[in-house]
């Protein structure tokens, strides 16, 4: 099971990086940070058979693909900034981790806006029709 090595590689890198941190905290960080570069590269290669399930069933329905590639978007950037914010964070640069995520939250909700205005669209003309 995937998990077990997920765990195995994280509890092993902490290990690591307790002992590095008293004589070396700059060599514990890196350490953290090859750690979780390990286990997002790990976890994104289960993370594609998802996206090509849900391309899947998205041709089979009627759904506009520009819809979809938003929300993979939404998502993408969502763990992008959520991993480089706690890479910062472990780091002991949690402003600089806080702007991060602040930077991905505004980069979502500009994404956002095409589907909200169809969306509106939609709610408006069922309106009309009644």
């Amino acid at each position: 099971m995937e998990i077990f090595q997920i765990v195995s590689i994280g509890l092993m890198a902490t290990i690591i990086i307790l002992m590095l941190r008293v004589q070396n905290p700059e060599l514990a960080t890196l350490v953290s940070i090859v750690a979780g570069i390990i286990i997002f590269m790990f976890v994104i290669s289960k993370f594609s058979i998802n996206i090509n399930s849900i391309i899947q069933m998205v041709s089979r329905s009627k759904l506009e693909n520009i819809y979809v590639m938003t929300i993979f978007k939404v998502v993408g950037i969502a763990y992008i900034a959520e991993f480089a914010s706690q890479i910062c964070k472990d780091a002991g640069e949690e402003a600089i981790g806080k702007k991060i995520e602040l930077g991905g939250k505004i980069l979502i909700m500009n994404l956002s806006i095409p589907i909200l205005a169809a969306l509106m669209d939609l709610i408006f003309s069922i309106i009309n029709d009644i």
